[in-house]
């Protein structure tokens, strides 16, 4: 189960994350959101990380050449993008992308192409508010590339066992305060992910 720490902001939490055994640390530029990062302060932490971890950038309704240009400028890895507005053109992106599926219902999570998608329940600010979405929509899907975000936190992820999601995504339940991770918090979740069949 791969574990990806979203919404970072300082280095101390990305070290701290990737000695949890996080595998992706999340950058959001997302100007309202309060994990918002510079993207200048997002290069500066991911030219200090160790090899195998993975830089992911959040993206929210911006536009193909904003996206290619922050994503440059700050080093991601890979861009995982909400597009409520359909304006990305994904055969223009010069970064790897990882598409968010905001889900309503069981019917969100059908007739999907063959890629990998990050899940999240669909609220009307962006990021997921804490709030998880029902397992009972995932019974009877495929879901080896799904990565489940949400609501998820150390005691709940057990109910995650025989799912086989790819990866869970993790932010506000590892943090001391909104942009400040919690170390201890972020070694339990990680822990308790390693952990699910």
């Amino acid at each position: 189960m791969r574990v990806k720490i979203c919404g970072i902001t300082n280095l101390e939490d990305a070290l701290d994350a990737i000695n949890s055994g996080a595998d992706a640390l999340g950058f959001v530029f997302y100007e309202p959101s309060p994990r918002y990062i510079k993207p200048i302060d997002a290069r500066n932490i991911v030219e200090e990380l160790p090899p195998f971890i993975q830089s992911v950038g959040l993206f929210v309704n911006e536009t193909t050449e904003f996206i290619n240009k922050i994503s440059k400028e700050s080093k991601m890895q890979l861009v995982q993008i909400i597009d409520d507005e359909n304006i990305v053109n994904y055969d223009k992106l010069e970064v790897k992308h990882l598409k968010v599926l905001r889900v309503r219902n069981k019917e969100d999570l059908q007739n999907l192409k063959d890629e990998y998608y990050l899940v999240d329940a669909f609220v009307d600010e962006f990021g997921g508010a804490g709030k998880r979405l029902a397992l009972d929509l995932f019974k009877n899907i495929d879901c080896s590339k799904f990565i489940l975000a949400g609501g998820l936190n150390k005691d709940n992820l057990k109910e995650l066992n025989n799912f086989g999601f790819f990866g869970v995504d993790v932010s506000s339940a590892v943090e001391k305060e909104k942009g400040k991770k919690d170390k201890n918090k972020m070694s339990q979740f990680v822990k308790a992910a390693h952990e699910i069949a």
